[in-house]
């Protein structure tokens, strides 16, 4: 997938991924929260990849700190079982996330690596940026295509 192409996916999630708050559930109202903080950060860093904006190496250092704290979250109480997509409205976690949750916490243990990463390469001008940029969100992806229903 070309970069142009992740970015756009990415953007076009941000816009209609979370139509409704899941059924009033805590756990799933915070972890969405939690999604649109990293939508907001990802949208700031892949504007400036894209050209979009011109690159500010504090406002990329910034946004990439905040991705990798948002990694740090504990996220053992977000994920309750029965607050998938067949058992309520509004979330598109899919049942999967709980048969295999092993690769599911495999998966975000490599964004967590990979913003890792992004933090110590976004505010080195935007070509190192950019290298960094790219494997983030492609961790993003790789667990969207896996556990993240297709929005309807």
């Amino acid at each position: 997938m070309s970069f142009k192409r992740l970015i756009g996916t990415l953007a076009l999630g941000a816009v209609i991924a979370f139509p409704a708050m899941a059924d009033n559930d805590p756990a799933v109202e915070t972890r969405q929260g939690q999604f649109k903080l990293f939508i907001h950060n990802f949208g700031v860093l892949g504007s400036m990849a894209q050209g979009r904006i011109d690159y500010d190496a504090g406002m990329a250092q910034t946004a990439a700190d905040n991705l990798f704290h948002l990694t740090r979250h504990d996220q053992s109480r977000l994920w309750p079982e029965g607050t998938d997509s067949m058992s309520i409205d509004g979330t598109r976690a899919k049942p999967e996330i709980w048969d295999n949750l092993d690769d599911f916490v495999s998966k975000f243990g490599a964004l967590q690596d990979a913003a890792e990463a992004l933090q110590g390469a976004a505010g080195n001008g935007l070509e190192a940026m950019q290298a960094a940029f790219g494997p983030t969100a492609g961790t993003c992806q790789a667990c969207h295509q896996a556990y993240r229903e297709e929005a309807s």
